[in-house]
Order: structure tokens, then sequence, then C-alpha cells
């Protein structure tokens, strides 16, 4: 039974990126980063794209159900990553109120848009319940068995996982920007 109503779900989707927007925003507006908290959040922020990069290397949209790589551990390896990237910035920002807006973020955008590809997902490959009951949706299980795979540039760049790579690099050139601007 889903957790969030389809409207919902159907509304959260157009309105992700303009509210991922919004948030940036508020992020320009209170980050106060200091070189510690830029050290501290530059690891999570790595282990985040290095985790999307591995999914996206494995992944090929709604051609097959995706087990290998970070999928044999987790189901939604790109979402954990954008989450650990997430709290890497927000460590680097150096401000509790952004845990928050990020926190809310994640559990009123992300989850919802989680639900529904799990349902589009369940929709396409007739196995995926069988693959939901081993496989948790954030938390990583150890598989009794992993599967063959190899990572693919080709489906990296295919499924265009470098903008999240820009992406990141751009938040913390701005963190660097606005701490060198301070202390001015």
């Amino acid at each position: 039974m889903p957790l969030f109503p389809k409207r919902y779900a159907d509304a959260v989707q157009r309105w992700r990126v303009p509210s991922g927007i919004a948030l940036a925003a508020a992020f320009v507006l209170l980050a106060d980063p200091v070189p510690p908290t830029l050290l501290l959040g530059l690891p999570f922020c790595l282990l985040g794209l290095a985790l999307r990069a591995w999914a996206a290397g494995h992944l090929r949209k709604d051609e097959t159900l995706t087990t290998t790589g970070p999928y044999a551990f987790v189901r939604n390896p790109l979402y954990l990553g954008s989450l650990t990237a997430a709290l890497g910035c927000v460590i680097a920002a150096g401000r509790a109120e952004l845990a928050l807006l990020a926190g809310a973020y994640f559990l009123l955008v992300y989850l919802p848009v989680v639900e529904q590809e799990e349902q589009h997902l369940r929709e396409l490959f007739p196995g995926f319940d069988e693959y939901a009951r081993r496989v948790r949706a954030f938390l990583p299980t150890l598989p009794a068995r992993a599967q063959p795979g190899s990572f693919s540039l080709r489906l990296y760049l295919r499924n265009r996982e470098q903008r999240a790579l820009y992406g990141f690099a751009a938040v913390y050139g701005f963190l660097l920007l606005k701490l060198a601007w301070r202390g001015m």
C-alpha cells in the first residue's frame, strides 16, 4: 500500500526541480562555511558522488531490473548517494538549519518519488517484488551472493551522471568563494 497518495507523488514529481532550486537558494543565503566544516563535509560529498557514479555505471533504465553493483546492496543507491553528498554539503555549510531543510526536502520530495519509481519498476519487472524482499530501500544489505556485473563508463555517461558531479562541484566552489569573500 502506497505511503503517499498518487496526486501528491505526481505533484512532487512536477515540483521536484523548482523546490530543489528553492532549497539551493536557501543554501546560498544561510551557508556559513569555515575551513573545518569544509574539510569535514568533503569526504561525505565524495563518498556520495562515488556511490552515484557506481550506480549510474550499472543502471539500464527501463531495460532491465538492475541488481548488480551497488544495487546488490541497496535498491536506491542513487538517492542514497545524493543524501550522503547532501549531508556533506550541509556539514560544509556549517548551519544546522540547512540540515533541517535538507531532511524535510528528502522526506517530502524524495520519498514519494522513490515510491512512485518503485511502483513503476513493479509494473515493468515481475521480479521486482522478490528483489525488494531481499534488498532494503536505503539501508545497505549484505547479499547472500553478489551478482556479476561490471561498471560501464558508457552507461555512466548515458545516464548523464556527470551532471551530479558538476552540481556538487559548483556547491563546493560556491562555499569556497563565500568563505574567501567573507575573509576579505
